[in-house]
């Protein structure tokens, strides 16, 4: 019997794509497998690893996905790796069937040579990430969770969100020459609708019968590709995707989608194919689990989701991605206003979040105070004067204009990685707005230049009660914010 599983389920050949490989570059190499499977997408059924050592003999592990072909037959499968270190690498594929290893390929080789590319970000301080090779960084930018989609809700600016000029190809350059370096975007219904097989709010999709979207699984391949050649990184939120059976996914409530161990099994499966397929990227940011988890607890007022339930998802997913993620990327996940015990003190996700609108000034002190309670670093994923789309903005456009430049402003100022992220982006692309993120980040440059990527919070009285000062030391230079 276990003859007859090696003889079924083998590697056929492996083949490296890139002859010359370099650290923080993208290599690949597909593997041709003679394998069968219910769903290649399920390592519990068939998965296929690069084992690699590297040269100074870290053992990695990296999660390879299938790419195309039938049970029984010839597949095609693929490995995106970013070397991390110069030297030469020693690897070989190794396939696992219900769980066994059932084949590995011969052992083989490659070398890396150093390239001028600074790496993924990892956590450095309460004021900056850090890149593989040490540089440290500092995000600003805004939030741009999707492309205009075919039916907007917006009263007031249903024409302006569902103007087709609003994509990747578009908002990002935009972001880039702004001076921006950083976005938050979301994987959801409408916009990379990995999950969805119909039902997509957004004519740039296809149906299609598929476990994942070819369609969104293309575009994904080109925002990654676009934001990489921007030098801009993402925060990508990887929502629930579908727990819903239409979409070919195990149906389940939205409370028990955080208790239910074969829901849980399927998003494990979901986070594998999504780290190897894009984690190679260093324009990968950070991966976020939930936009606002705290609004979904509460989706039902009258029975909410315990959050202690919650809290154990997030434990448990956010270790497997430690586990599972050779590059290490960032993780994290968000609330609107409502904290739940216990997630702030997770150990595997590396900063928390919160959303915050029509209360700019709290922005610092939210930070600040967070920081301090939690031992890590805190981001505003979210802010904006105004956060309900019935209402006219242009009503009050120069609230909307200033609350998005105060905020920067005030992010600048505050121990944290991210600068304060806004939302409404159409609205600020179509008002100008959004150019002001160059005044910011001309400030930024000089902070990290003169600090190399220190800052020292100092305080500041002003004679003035009705002024408030802002203050900050880096290396030998103090920088003042008057607001």
């Amino acid at each position: 019997m276990s003859f007859s599983v090696q003889a079924q389920n083998r590697i056929i050949k492996t083949t490296q794509i890139n002859p010359v490989v370099k650290t923080y570059e993208k290599a690949e190499w597909t593997i041709e497998l003679q394998a069968d499977f219910d769903n290649p997408y399920f390592q519990e059924d068939l998965a296929l690893d690069m084992q690699l050592t590297s040269p100074t003999g870290k053992k990695i592990n990296l999660p390879c996905y299938y790419e195309s072909g039938e049970t029984g037959k010839r597949s095609l499968w693929k490995a995106r790796f970013s070397a991390q270190e110069n030297g030469s690498y020693k690897y070989r594929f190794a396939l696992r069937k219900n769980g066994k290893e059932v084949s590995l390929s011969k052992p083989s080789s490659f070398k890396v040579s150093a390239s001028k590319l600074k790496g993924i970000l990892h956590k450095g301080n309460d004021w900056t990430f850090r890149f593989d090779n040490g540089d440290a960084f500092r995000g600003i930018g805004e939030n741009i969770c999707w492309e205009s989609r075919d039916d907007d809700d917006s009263k007031y600016f249903k024409d302006l969100h569902e103007n087709p000029k609003y994509n990747y190809e578009y908002m990002l350059p935009s972001l880039a020459k702004h001076g921006g370096n950083y976005f938050r975007t979301w994987i959801c219904s409408w916009n990379l609708p990995l999950d969805w097989k119909s039902g997509i709010n957004n004519r740039r999709y296809s149906n299609s019968p598929a476990y994942f979207n070819p369609s969104a699984i293309e575009k994904m391949d080109r925002m990654v590709n676009l934001s990489d050649s921007l030098g801009l990184y993402i925060m990508l939120t990887l929502g629930p995707g579908s727990h819903d059976a239409k979409n070919g996914r195990y149906g389940v409530s939205s409370a028990n989608f955080f208790i239910d161990e074969k829901a849980k099994e399927e998003y494990r499966n979901r986070l594998r194919f999504i780290i190897a397929r894009w984690g190679y990227s260093s324009a990968i940011g950070a991966w976020e689990f939930f936009n606002e988890i705290d609004n979904v607890q509460f989706r039902d007022k009258n029975n909410p989701i315990p959050a202690e339930h919650i809290v154990q998802w997030h434990q448990e997913m956010a270790d497997y991605v430690k586990q599972t993620d050779p590059f290490k990327h960032l993780v994290t996940t968000s609330i609107s206003h409502r904290d739940l015990k216990g997630l702030n003190s997770i150990d595997a996700i590396d900063f928390n979040q919160k959303h915050i609108y029509k209360n700019n000034r709290a922005l610092p002190t939210t930070i600040i105070s967070y920081t301090k309670n939690y031992g890590k670093p805190y981001v505003i994923g979210e802010y904006g004067y105004e956060y309900d789309w019935s209402k006219n903005f242009d009503d009050f456009a120069d609230g909307m204009d200033s609350d998005f430049k105060r905020g920067l402003w005030y992010g600048l100022f505050s121990p944290t990685p991210v600068l304060p992220l806004s939302w409404w982006w159409e609205y600020f692309d179509n008002r100008g707005t959004d150019k002001y993120i160059a005044n910011v980040r001309r400030i930024q440059d000089e902070m990290m230049q003169s600090g190399k990527g220190s800052f020292d919070s100092l305080r500041v009285k002003s004679t003035n009660t009705a002024i408030e000062v802002f203050s900050v030391k880096c290396g030998a230079d103090i920088f003042y914010l008057p607001v």
